[in-house]
Parts: C-alpha cells; sequence; structure tokens
C-alpha cells in the first residue's frame, strides 16, 4: 500500500488543498468523540445512575486509551510510516465507535470509549508530524493548524448533533456515538491514494519517491534545496545511534523540555474540562437540557471562528506571542466566572453570562494553546527523535487530559465551581512565566534549520559543561 499510494502521485499532481484536508482530517476522529460524550452524559448519567465518579471513568477512559496509543504511535510511525499509521488508526476508531454505540451497560461503554481513545492517541501524535514534514516552510504553521481547525469543526459538529437529536428518544445518544464512524472511513479512504512523507521517504532510502512528494507540495525552485537540507540531516542522525535516551540529550533536551510545557499546560488550564463538561455545568447553573446544549453550540462557533482566524495568523505573529496572549484572556475569564458563580444565584441569566466568560476563555485558548500547541511540537524535536518525541509529548498530553476529564467532576463536586475556576486561572498565570522563560520562536525557520540550531547549541553548552573554570 505505501509504495502503490506513492507511486500513483507519478502519474498526476494532486491538489495540496485535498492533500492537506485530508490529513488533517484525522482531527475530526478525536475532536468529535471528545466533543460528543459532553451531551451523552447527559442522558447516561440517569440511565446508568452516574455519580461524578462514574462521569468521570466515562470521560476519561477516552484519553487513558490515548495515552497508550500515543507510547505506541512512535514506533509506529518509524516503522511503518506516517500515513499507513494515521489508516490503522481510522480502522480502530471506527471499531471502538461501534461498540460505544451499541454498548449495553455502563462497563462496556468505558471499555469501548478506551479502544477510541487508542486510535485518538495514534492519529494526535502522527497527523502533526504527517503535515508538518508535507508543508513548504512558508506556510508550515498555517498547513498545521488545519489539524487543530479539524478538531475544533469536530467538536462543533458533535454539539451539533447532540443538540439536534436531545428529543430523538431513549437511545439518542447511541446514535451520536454512530455518526463519528463518517469521518474515519472517509479518513481512511482518502488516504489511500495520499502520499508518505518526503522526509520519512528518505530516511528509508526512496529518495526518488520523496522528490515526486516535493514537486506536488513545493516551489520548483526549493526542492533541490529541501532535499539537501533532509539528506543533512540524515547524515548527522546516522552517525549515531537514536533512541528514547537521546530526548534527554543535550542538544534534545530544551525541546522535550518546551514540548512537556505545552502539553502538560493545555490540559492543565481547564480547556477539556470545558469541552466535556460544559451542558453538564450550564445545567447546574440553572440552564435547560436543550438550553444547555445549546450554549454548547456557541462555544464551539467561537472556538472555530479564531481557530479559523489562527490560521490565517500563525505565520505572521509568531508562535510565542500567540501562547502569551492566550494566557492571560484565559486567566481573565476564568477569574471573572469565579467570581460570577460566587455572586450570582442559580438562573438562567447565570447561565448566559458564564457563557459569555467562557466564549471569552475559548478566545484566549484557541489563539494560543489549540492550535499553537501542535504545530510546535511537531516543529521542535529533531528528525531523529522526531516520532518518539512527539509520541512523549502527546503521551504527556493525554495523561494530562486523563487526570483533567477523570478528576474535574469529583474536583466540582467538592470544590465548587468557584474554586475550579480560580485553579485553573492560576495555572494560567504559571504558564505565562514558564513559556516566558522556555519557549522559542519557530516562526519561519525550516524543520531542518531548527534541529541544526539545536544540535550547534546543545553542542556549545556541553563545551562550555566540560571546559575548566576558575575559582575565586
Amino acid at each position: 500500500m505505501q509504495q502503490s499510494a506513492t507511486a500513483s502521485v507519478q502519474g498526476r499532481r494532486i491538489s495540496v488543498s485535498y492533500l492537506y484536508f485530508f490529513g488533517a482530517l484525522g482531527g475530526i476522529l478525536f475532536g468529535y468523540d471528545l466533543g460528543v460524550i459532553s451531551g451523552v452524559l447527559l442522558f447516561i448519567n440517569p440511565l446508568w445512575h452516574l455519580d461524578s465518579f462514574g462521569q468521570g471513568v466515562v470521560g476519561g477512559s477516552l484519553a487513558a486509551g490515548a495515552v497508550f496509543g500515543a507510547i505506541f504511535a512512535g514506533r509506529i510511525t518509524e516503522r511503518w510510516g506516517r500515513r499507513p499509521s494515521i489508516m490503522v488508526a481510522a480502522v480502530v476508531f471506527t471499531i471502538g465507535v461501534l461498540g460505544c454505540t451499541f454498548s449495553p451497560s455502563y462497563g462496556v461503554l468505558v471499555v469501548a470509549r478506551f479502544i477510541t481513545g487508542l486510535a485518538v492517541g495514534c492519529s494526535s501524535a502522527t497527523v502533526p508530524t504527517y503535515l508538518s514534514e508535507l508543508a513548504p516552510t512558508r506556510v508550515r504553521g498555517r498547513l498545521s493548524t488545519l489539524n487543530q481547525l479539524m478538531i475544533v469543526s469536530g467538536i462543533l459538529i458533535a454539539y451539533i448533533v447532540d443538540w439536534a437529536l436531545s428529543n430523538a428518544g431513549s437511545n439518542n445518544w447511541r446514535i451520536m456515538f454512530a455518526i463519528a464512524a463518517i469521518p474515519a472511513v472517509i479518513l481512511f479512504l482518502g488516504l489511500i491514494v495520499m502520499p508518505e512523507t518526503p522526509r520519512w521517504l528518505v530516511k528509508a532510502g526512496r529518495e526518488d519517491e520523496a522528490r515526486q512528494v516535493l514537486e506536488q507540495t513545493h516551489r520548483a525552485g526549493d526542492i533541490d534545496a529541501e532535499l539537501g537540507s533532509i539528506r543533512e540531516v540524515i547524515r548527522i542522525d546516522t552517525e549515531q545511534r537514536g533512541s528514547w535516551r537521546e530526548l534527554i540529550a543535550p542538544w534534545a533536551r530544551p525541546a522535550l523540555v518546551v514540548a512537556l510545557i505545552l502539553a502538560v499546560g493545555q490540559q492543565f488550564a481547564g480547556t477539556n474540562a470545558v469541552n466535556l463538561y460544559a451542558p453538564t455545568m450550564f445545567k447546574q447553573l440553572g440552564l435547560a437540557t436543550s438550553g444547555s446544549l445549546l450554549a454548547s453550540i456557541v462555544m464551539g462557533a467561537v472556538k472555530l471562528v479564531f481557530t479559523a482566524w489562527v490560521f490565517l495568523v500563525v505565520d505572521r505573529w509568531g508562535r510565542k506571542p500567540l501562547l502569551l496572549i492566550g494566557n492571560v484572556l484565559m486567566a481573565l475569564a476564568l477569574i471573572l466566572l469565579g467570581i460570577v458563580v460566587t455572586v450570582l444565584h442559580k438562573g438562567t441569566g447565570t447561565g448566559i453570562v458564564a457563557l459569555l466568560l467562557l466564549c471569552l476563555y475559548w478566545v484566549g485558548y484557541e489563539l494560543g494553546w489549540g492550535a499553537v500547541v501542535w504545530v510546535m511540537m511537531a516543529e521542535i524535536f529533531p528528525l531523529k527523535v522526531r516520532g518518539v518525541g512527539m509520541a512523549t509529548g502527546s503521551t504527556v498530553l493525554w495523561a494530562a487530559t486523563f487526570a483533567i476529564t477523570f478528576l474535574f467532576p469529583v474536583m466540582s463536586d467538592h470544590l465548587g465551581l468557584a474554586n475550579s475556576s480560580y485553579i485553573f486561572a492560576a495555572v494560567s498565570v504559571v504558564l505565562f512565566v514558564l513559556v516566558k522563560r522556555y519557549v522559542p520562536e519557530t516562526k519561519g525557520r525550516s524543520l531542518e534549520q531548527i534541529e541544526l540550531d539545536l544540535r550547534a547549541d546543545g553542542a556549545a553548552a556541553a563545551e562550555s559543561a566540560v571546559t575548566p573554570g576558575t575559582t575565586a
């Protein structure tokens, strides 16, 4: 399949928009399933009498599976290639979705969500790498942002489906799950005629095929220079054996630190607490079931608009400024939300004010911590450890997602929504400081330039460490 798909590129020119649309469609796989559970919970809570712990297990089971999917993604993508790995994830995702749809009990649903999570974790580690390795440097950030745009689109679609099916009978939640199989099938079929990335092909000794792929995605005058950069990085990589230990070597350690800040920060700022439990929160604040689901659609629309806007400015404004602006807006919105929940009484007005503040929160998140995190994680790792690096970053991200989605219902139940909001606001403040101090700007630099600079800095640091110093 790998050989035939690449060969199919030789005979015709593949539209770049087609190329990246199907590559980024992987985002819809977990965007929809991430969002759909928010509505499903409203209907299975009374069905199976779930308490806050039970809700946390259902909400967190997807992320738990994603942890393991991300762990194995690095080895799979390095051995099989980026494209086949995404195709396998689409198949596993479909199996998990069918399990959710026909779950006869709470336990079966949790297991099916875990299986779905395996595919989500693998695709979350692989799709950004696939996009960044196909994209020309001048538009890499914009095209990689398509992944986040698809994730947000999937979440919005899930919110709309939840609302549309809210009065569709006792089995409406099963239909909500079943619809998730549609993007998985489209993704699999689309990838059949998609190429592998040129960097993986060169590394696998298939340079002619790599050149053919570059002809479809790069300007004619850039192809030889791009191939030369790829060869140079691979030459350096082959001089020493790569392993997981490379991630903590001096030349790669800064990239690992940045990835950990981005992965943990994205989740500990509360994003998936809001994604998964927004309708439940709105209902607790005084909105009806239909109104709670409709409010989620408004949030999803705000998310989509600002993700699309970032799609246009990420390569002009840069990654780091967007992260910092996002932190400020998120902290402000969460502090105000805590005050509103404390001061105002439960009712429709309180729910509407909370919706407006959560929309402000999403503006900040999508400006920085939505798309930019995935763009930078795909950019920052050197080729030699890019597969295991993205897998590590995604594993940590999904572990943090599990912690938040599992603990938030219990946290909100015991501490209250106001105190929970203050905690997430404090995290945003801490993240502002960490980003300011440790996260570099990668705008306008090729993946090979980023790696070569990283290696040069690491070598200088190592040389400095072994140079005898003076004592007072």
